[in-house]
């Protein structure tokens, strides 16, 4: 029977704390874990937990590159049954990463099947594909089995996994790396294995070598697609110096063989004058077919005139075509505009954020990079040492013990066959230690030739000897350093520059000056008539017809402005809220039906109305004026607008809104005003400002009503209106210097036959 204070309640277990502190206590211990065992690679094997899992189950099955493939499956439900308690699709995908030789610059898993292409398809299913190590995987596990790395328990405690891979193969900066984690990221690229060697030689030989010094043999990117990094030396060197910066990554246009000569250009030319541009290398990460669908909706939009057609005309190596409208067409400004306005350019991030030795994030310059991995190869080195150490001590214990027994072989063989425990006996007599007897007793019948004897004593100088230099290793940094050395240089024989796989792809040039790039040299220069109804519908006829046509209109709408203009200009819009607004003219509706509401097209408040429609002069000014006889002049250059909001230019508010919008021919020096009152005033134009935004200054001073109408006139040409009625005769009023007085005045009343709706 169980006593009453055996009895625990168990809500004796619950703790009372604040629920803020119990909520970041775990985001925390959740954070860390994302940071340290998923996300970022650990500076000294430059892998991910997940990452040397699949490797490691990979050695476990002894998918060596001699040997025979095992299914994907195979590998993916060992690693999540005994290592990585993850999802079996995130596992095969970093799997088919670690195999795809457009993804790795070297990869470390060797694929057999669909294993994904780089037009974005993704792999077959696990079940049909089949993976084994490849010697570069090899090379960053070597030394697992010679005391190099801890081992830690595996998730269920059931076996054990190494901590890091020893291997003397660079991998971090060869192979790079990307990842999100909470609150930081990493984003490495692939480097070349060469230049990754060179730079850490010069780094042990000269310690006190500058950032400068490294940036002399470590060029920078090689990714594994190849392409172009087009940025500055100064700016690559500066991004490696803080760990943190991007890259301009381009494609590389490079045509086949053309009679015997290579066109690095990437310009193939056919007969009679006609030519086409070929891309044999995309930006890193970029799918093929990506590109493809872009290149093909800037042709179906006809955002890129100058280019008629794209094939894709890949087998194993990328090539796609890109034919030109026309013969005549630069390619230069065609590879401009593919850069501007495809991800033939892209940009590439360098953050080099990475776990060191102490499994602590932080972003690492790359001399600290390399100086901290060039620690943990030592300590490696160190590691393997010592076991070693203790491998020929152990060893050296055993070989002294069969040489006492050669030396004394009719005794030890009495020993065995007249005493019960001839162990004891042995140890007493020749002083032999535990494993030695026991080695002894051990022995085959058939070691006891006499050449064996001699391979003994053969065996123990070479330990000794070996010895001897394994202690000076230890005991000599000079030494250590050197062996790293050689270990390096005998691993760049691998990857040196006139093998496959070292071969540098990506080119490391500054870009050359750009050919000048507009838009509007996209553009088909077309004549239009555009067209905009009361109520804000446009669009644009094709050709300069008759302004006064007969254009349709929705029933209760009607037109407010008509113009010529052509597809290559630009369209300016006021609104009486006081912003401007533009639209290229090639952006515009057919005329075939009533058009589009421009305000699908911009952003204008839906209270404001359209006071004016004009076509963008470069370097043009024009008159801008309120209804209460306040304006400006406005450069027509600062008035056009970027974006859908538009521009605000005229500073409005409750009563006042912008009534009027003039174009100020060059050769104008006056500006006429008339009012509500009919009150009629000119000025100088000197006296009225150039502003790019503000209310401006009064241009008539008016006791009740407003402004009228306002007009740019050549002071002696005189100023002129149209008569009233049927004549259509127009009447200039030559002697205006009774009304010419200073901006700002009342003015007096206009020349008899001036119209009666005060309009100009």
């Amino acid at each position: 029977m169980v006593s009453k204070t055996d009895d625990k309640d168990p809500f004796d277990a619950i703790v009372d704390a604040p629920f803020d502190a119990a909520l970041s206590e775990r985001y925390l211990v959740y954070a860390l874990s994302t940071i340290t065992a998923r996300s970022l690679p650990d500076l000294r094997d430059g892998l991910k937990p997940v990452h040397r899992r699949l490797l490691w189950a990979m050695r476990q099955l002894k998918l060596d590159p001699g040997q025979a493939y095992k299914k994907s499956a195979r590998v993916v439900g060992d690693v999540i049954g005994k290592y990585h308690p993850h999802g079996d699709a995130s596992v095969y995908d970093a799997m088919v990463r670690l195999a795809q030789d457009f993804s790795l610059r070297y990869p470390l898993v060797q694929g057999q099947g669909n294993f994904g292409n780089i037009d974005g398809d993704n792999a077959a299913a696990y079940r049909y594909t089949e993976a084994r190590l490849t010697k570069t995987a090899i090379q960053l596990m070597a030394g697992l089995d010679e005391g190099t790395v801890k081992y830690i328990p595996t998730y269920n405690g059931e076996d054990e996994e190494p901590e890091i891979f020893p291997g003397i193969f660079p991998n971090l900066l060869a192979n790079g790396a990307t990842g999100i984690a909470v609150g930081m990221a990493t984003s490495i690229p692939s480097h070349n294995v060469a230049e990754i060697i060179d730079a850490t030689l010069l780094l042990i030989e000269r310690p006190e070598a500058t950032h400068e010094d490294l940036m002399q043999v470590f060029k920078g990117p090689d990714f594994a697609t190849g392409g172009l990094v087009v940025d500055s030396p100064e700016l690559i060197s500066s991004a490696y110096e803080s760990g943190k910066g991007a890259f301009r990554v381009r494609g590389r246009f490079s045509a086949g063989r053309v009679g015997d000569g290579w066109e690095p250009t990437g310009i193939e030319k056919l007969g009679s004058g006609q030519w086409q541009l070929v891309i044999s290398e995309i930006p890193y990460m970029l799918p093929k077919a990506k590109l493809i669908e872009q290149i093909a909706n800037l042709i179906g939009d006809r955002k890129l005139p100058i280019l008629g057609d794209v094939r894709d005309e890949s087998d194993e190596a990328i090539r796609i075509v890109l034919v030109p409208k026309s013969r005549n067409v630069d390619p230069e400004l065609l590879k401009e505009s593919l850069y501007r306005l495809t991800d033939m350019e892209t940009r590439f991030t360098l953050n080099l954020n990475v776990l060191d030795a102490h499994r602590t994030p932080g972003v690492m310059g790359l001399k600290l990079l390399l100086q901290e991995w060039v620690y943990s190869q030592i300590d490696i080195l160190l590691r393997r040492t010592r076991h070693r150490l203790e491998k020929i001590a152990a060893r050296l214990e055993l070989v002294a013990g069969y040489i006492i027994a050669y030396l004394n072989l009719d005794r030890i063989i009495e020993i065995i066959r007249t005493e019960d425990e001839p162990k004891p006996v042995m140890m007493a007599e020749f002083e032999l230690t535990d494993r030695q007897a026991e080695a002894i007793l051990n022995m085959r019948l058939r070691s006891l030739r006499k050449l064996e004897e001699m391979e003994l004593r053969r065996e123990h100088e070479d330990l000794l000897k070996e010895q001897g230099e394994l202690q000076a290793l230890l005991d000599s940094p000079a030494r250590q350093r050197t062996r790293l050395k050689r270990d390096l240089a005998n691993l760049r024989k691998d990857y040196a520059e006139d093998t496959a796989l070292g071969r540098r792809r990506t080119t490391i040039a500054q870009a050359t000056p750009t050919v000048a790039f507009s838009m509007d040299a996209m553009i088909e220069k077309e004549p239009v008539t555009v067209v905009l109804s009361q109520r804000g519908w446009i669009r644009a006829a094709r050709g300069h017809v008759a302004l006064d046509s007969d254009f349709k209109f929705k029933e209760g709408d009607g037109p407010a402005f008509a113009l010529h203009a052509q597809t290559t200009d630009k369209l300016l819009i006021a609104a009486d809220n006081g912003r401007f607004y533009t639209l290229g003219a090639d952006k515009l509706p057919g005329a075939r039906g009533f058009g589009e509401p421009v305000r699908t097209m911009l952003d204008i408040d839906p209270d404001a109305h359209i006071v004016a429609l004009l076509v963008h002069r470069p370097k043009g000014q024009l008159l801008l004026a309120s209804n209460l006889g306040r304006g400006f002049a406005a450069e027509t250059d600062e008035l056009l607008a970027d974006t859908r909001r538009g521009k605000a230019v005229m500073s409005t508010k409750p009563g006042v809104r912008l009534a009027l919008v003039r174009e100020i021919p060059s050769a104008h020096d006056h500006v006429a005003v008339v009012g509500d009152n009919r009150k009629l005033l000119v000025f100088s134009l000197e006296e009225l400002p150039i502003m790019a935004k503000g209310q401006g200054v009064t241009l008539q001073r008016y006791r009740d009503g407003g402004m009228s109408d306002a007009v740019t006139l050549k002071l002696e040409d005189g100023l002129s209106w149209t008569m009233g009625g049927d004549s259509g005769r127009t009447r200039v009023e030559k002697d205006l210097m009774p009304w010419k007085v200073a901006r700002g005045a009342a003015g007096r009343l206009p020349p008899q036959g001036f119209p009666r709706d005060n309009k100009f």
